[in-house]
């Protein structure tokens, strides 16, 4: 059984209730659809049920009749929701009559409704911008608690099985944070682990990554990635994780060796942390695209209950998976 059949498996046994913001969008239509035939989580729809119900029959889509529809402008717990969010956020300006309004924004309704506890999870972004995805996420269900950044990982099925853990390794940052803080990328990494454990099921070997191995180079980026990996050592004592590490010395046992002899990550990492968005986010598509990598993501790590992030240039297929994934996730923090 592969990481897939092993998140649908886990998302069956334990159903949990996703709620998709973007309900009259054709690729989350029909995905909505599939993990309705799989038996994979109960779905809320967000938008006019008369369109969704018309898509679903103008896309021949069977299973639709099966999902909760919520009418973003009209449905029995706007008001709850309203006070809910004026409640939350009256301290930062928020007025009641503003409150009324907002809750009429599908991604808003959709963190709502996770906050109010009649949802576990949200996926969203084949329509809307990443930054309107994790606004609505920052302001409603916040981050976890001791964690200040939110980031996003990969999981990058790689055709050659001799890297990371039979080919699965886990990227990040590549998606969020552009620059950030020694104190951030600790975080990051601490996060990273806890989605390796969690949802790709590996036991993480973290390789904070550099131009720099062990010294050989000075500069105050390498002093950065220096300082991120003993306040992640601080953060998490059992981590096992080493750097400041160049890509090589990370991931191929012969160059670890020479490079950074005695280190228990160089050679045999299956986790890399990026310094920057800009390198991990440059990274992993050329990963995905010279090594014909699968990859899985951004999975979104940080947030104090799951909520997922799409491409808009995003397939069924991606959206499938993504729910599965925000399953898996919505359990692991239950437990």
């Amino acid at each position: 059984m592969n990481l897939m059949e092993r998140m649908v498996e886990q998302a069956r046994a334990n159903k949990q209730r996703i709620v998709l913001p973007e309900g009259t969008e054709e690729r989350t239509l029909k995905a909505a659809d599939r993990i309705l035939a799989d038996n994979i989580a109960d779905v809320i729809l967000i938008g006019n049920p008369d369109e969704i119900r018309a898509l679903a029959n103008q896309y021949q889509l069977t299973h639709i009749d099966q999902a909760t529809l919520v009418n973003p402008l009209s449905h029995e717990k706007k008001e709850t929701y309203t006070q809910l969010l004026y409640e939350l956020r009256k301290a930062k300006g928020m007025t009641l009559e503003k409150a009324q309004k907002t809750v009429e924004d599908p991604l808003y309704l959709g963190c709502l409704m996770i906050k109010n506890g009649d949802a576990d999870g949200e996926v969203a972004g084949a329509r809307n911008t990443t930054g309107n995805v994790l606004r609505s996420a920052f302001q409603i269900i916040k981050t976890v608690p001791g964690v200040k950044v939110v980031s996003g990982a990969f999981l990058m099925f790689i055709p050659d099985t001799s890297y990371g853990e039979e080919g699965l390794m886990v990227f990040a940052d590549c998606a969020v944070v552009p620059d950030p803080t020694a104190e951030e990328l600790a975080q990051i990494a601490v996060s990273t682990a806890k989605t390796a454990r969690d949802i790709a099921g590996i036991a993480p070997r973290i390789a904070m990554l550099s131009f720099s191995t062990k010294g050989s180079a000075s500069h105050a980026m390498v002093d950065k990635v220096v300082e991120a990996t003993r306040l992640a050592r601080e953060m998490e004592p059992a981590l096992k994780i080493d750097g400041e590490l160049q890509t090589d010395a990370a991931i191929v046992p012969a160059v670890g060796a020479s490079k950074a002899p005695g280190s228990e990550i160089a050679g045999h990492a299956n986790v890399l942390v990026f310094p920057s968005l800009e390198v991990g986010n440059i990274a992993y598509k050329l990963v995905q695209r010279l090594a014909h990598a699968e990859a899985v993501g951004p999975i979104l790590q940080g947030i104090a209950a799951p909520v997922n992030d799409l491409s808009r240039g995003c397939s069924v297929d991606d959206v499938y998976k993504m729910i599965t994934i925000t399953c898996n996730q919505a359990i692991s923090l239950k437990k």
